[in-house]
């Protein structure tokens, strides 16, 4: 029987698009996401819970001195901040860090911050990516004009010799299934060329098929789909 493969997943982070180009290219191998906080993602990576991972950096790579674990970054978050629907910012299409200086800035962890916002403790600044995820009718999330930067980042444990890890690896960072299997050095602009090899989908009905093999864990339901955050364009006439 095939083994698995097990990749873990910070909030924000959206691995179904390497999925599908997973499960074409090794349908034999059942691909298992886990939707998981940094610290569980990292725990699970150095226990070998978990194959790879994808986190936020910076990361501590040299936590486990007899098996320190590699990154690659793969592309730039941008920042949101999140605000009260009836705020006087939730009526600016873009906001500039310097009118944040009178506001209670929330500082919690991004779900908990979340629901202060929403009670009118504040406003919170988060990656565009969590926001999204994190969206609720009660509070709006407006681009942070210069506001920081995150990096996400495929991690896993340096030394290993596993060809999945090199596949997944090789996948994320768009080399196609005929190209060499040699890793090179990482860099933000990899985001455009995982994009590219990650659109082939199969037909339809393959693709189906495909999707039953990836199983998606997350520590919760979400009862319904976020809803992006921003302003909606009228319709033109």
């Amino acid at each position: 029987m095939p083994s698995s493969f097990t990749a873990a997943f910070v909030l924000g982070a959206t691995p179904g698009k390497w999925a599908r180009v997973w499960n074409e290219r090794l349908a034999d191998v059942p691909l298992d996401l886990v939707s998981s906080e940094q610290a569980d993602a990292l725990a699970m990576l150095r226990s070998g819970a978990a194959d790879v991972a994808l986190v936020r950096l910076p990361i501590d790579l040299d936590f486990d001195g007899d098996r320190p674990l590699a990154a690659i970054p793969l592309y730039t978050e941008r920042a949101v901040v999140v605000v009260p629907k009836d705020h006087p910012l939730a009526k600016s299409d873009v906001v500039r860090l310097m009118e944040l200086n009178d506001e209670n800035v929330v500082t919690d962890e991004w779900r908990e911050a979340t629901e202060l916002v929403a009670a009118n403790v504040g406003v919170a600044v988060m990656p565009q990516s969590v926001a999204r995820a994190l969206m609720r009718r009660d509070v709006v999330a407006k681009m942070l004009d210069d506001g920081p930067q995150w990096q996400v980042a495929i991690a896993w444990r340096d030394g290993s010799v596993d060809p999945h890890v090199e596949e997944f690896i090789g996948i994320v960072r768009g080399r196609t299934a005929r190209s060499s299997r040699g890793m090179a050095s990482g860099s933000e602009s990899d985001e455009l060329v995982a994009e590219a090899g990650a659109s082939k989908v199969a037909p339809k009905k393959q693709q189906q098929q495909n999707q039953s093999k990836t199983r998606i864990k997350y520590p919760r339901a979400n009862s319904r789909r976020p809803t992006r955050p921003g302003k909606r364009q009228p319709k033109k006439r």
